[in-house]
């Protein structure tokens, strides 16, 4: 396939076997493009950005700042000073339960989330309301992984911010983000959406959606680790305190007072990853130039390929139901008596990348009364000889390990 010939990764043998890589939910391969747009910034233009008088600094600035306006169009935030630069979605997300959740929430307040969230965006939350006397409440979902309106109705006059994963990392399911926003603004309450799985599989317009903050991370969409963004409501931020302290967040320091900079760079401490923010913007480029519509095509088709092939096994359970509507690429699922680590390193032996464990969600393990499954996520690159492979080796798991079927 072209798009798979873009990416030197898959050139690689793993275990004398070619890759097949199924963990995109974790992190994204790069393209050659990426790899490219980052060797020249660094060959020619590497120096640290918004700090010096000199041609290298102010060409490291430009580079670094058009990225932030590609990210701008890309999320269709309405201000650069909206896009805050951050290593991770799990940074953004301490920001905002400390900026913003411990500077607001009082006691008698309360947080909602679902029970299906990235352990991120729930310990700093968890935190936020330990100090601040609030209370965490919890929606939880349906069979198919769903938020039932009878959920949503814990939505109420007390909810102060209600935070909630756009896709889940487990089950894929995608959340009807802008119906919960304009519930959360009816009761006076700000949205916190977290993005990360979101971004890499359809197009997101924050002021569509109706969100106050929105969060994704880079290396999810091809970009270098190290490269975040969070989007926020310009109000919203203007009213927060630093999260992080230190170079380029001030504006004047004194003895005993420091002024902070504008935004975003209040918000924005420390030397950044450069290197990370530029392949940022060459990831966008190149999904850009593919387009949403036919990464969700790909996407589409190798969810029900996978789904058909994985529901044909009689002693695989799928988390989050059978349906595929409504799924974004990402499918966990649990093998009759074999642990998912073991599934996985028998599927590595043929060079197939699958996750393993809670994935970073152990209170909705619990909640669907099981302790870890193996977690198929697919991307575009990804093709239906990929899944072919995966099924067969699949079926060989519990012959493997003991048992007589196959």
């Amino acid at each position: 396939m072209r798009l798979k010939e873009d990416f030197p990764i898959f050139n690689e043998l793993i275990n004398g076997k070619p890759l097949v890589y199924l963990d995109s939910g974790a992190t994204a391969q790069k393209p050659q493009a990426v790899i490219d747009a980052v060797t020249d910034y660094i060959t020619t233009s590497y120096a640290n950005p918004h700090r010096g008088a000199y041609t290298l600094s102010q060409k490291a600035t430009v580079a670094f700042e058009g990225v932030r306006e590609k990210v701008r169009e890309f999320i269709g935030a309405k201000k650069l000073a909206e896009v805050v630069f951050v290593k991770n979605s799990t940074e953004a997300l301490n920001l905002l339960a400390r900026s913003y959740g411990e500077t607001h929430l009082k006691p008698g307040d309360e947080v909602v989330l679902s029970i299906a969230e990235h352990h991120a965006n729930l310990i700093p939350w968890q935190r936020a309301c330990e100090k601040s006397g609030a209370k965490l409440v919890y929606m939880y979902i349906d069979e198919d992984g769903s938020l039932p309106a009878e959920e949503l109705k814990k939505i109420t006059d007390r909810t102060k911010i209600v935070t909630v994963t756009h896709v889940s990392n487990v089950t894929g399911h995608v959340n009807d983000v802008k119906a919960i926003a304009e519930i959360a603004h009816a009761h006076g309450a700000v949205i916190v959406v977290d993005g990360s799985q979101a971004v890499p599989h359809m197009k997101v317009d924050v002021q569509d959606l109706g969100v106050d903050f929105y969060t994704f991370t880079g290396h999810k969409i091809m970009s270098l680790t190290g490269a975040g963004v969070l989007y926020g409501r310009e109000e919203l931020l203007d009213d927060m305190e630093p999260f992080l302290l230190g170079g380029d967040m001030i504006e004047y320091v004194e003895e005993q007072k420091t002024t902070y900079n504008t935004l975003p760079y209040k918000f924005e401490a420390g030397t950044p990853l450069s290197e990370a923010i530029i392949s940022l913007g060459a990831a966008i480029d190149y999904i850009e130039a593919i387009g949403y519509e036919e990464i969700q095509a790909i996407d589409e088709d190798l969810t029900e390929y996978l789904m058909e092939q994985l529901k044909e096994i009689p002693y695989i359970t799928i988390l989050g139901g059978n349906q595929t509507k409504n799924r974004a690429g990402i499918v966990a699922f649990s093998v009759d008596d074999v642990h998912s680590h073991d599934v996985a390193h028998i599927l590595d032996s043929k060079g197939i990348a699958v996750r393993a464990g809670h994935h970073c969600a152990q209170p909705l393990a619990r909640y669907c009364k099981t302790l870890s499954t193996t977690r198929v996520s697919v991307w575009f690159y990804n093709t239906r000889d990929d899944i072919d492979i995966l099924i067969k080796e699949l079926k060989r798991v519990r012959r493997l390990m003991g048992y007589g079927d196959e």
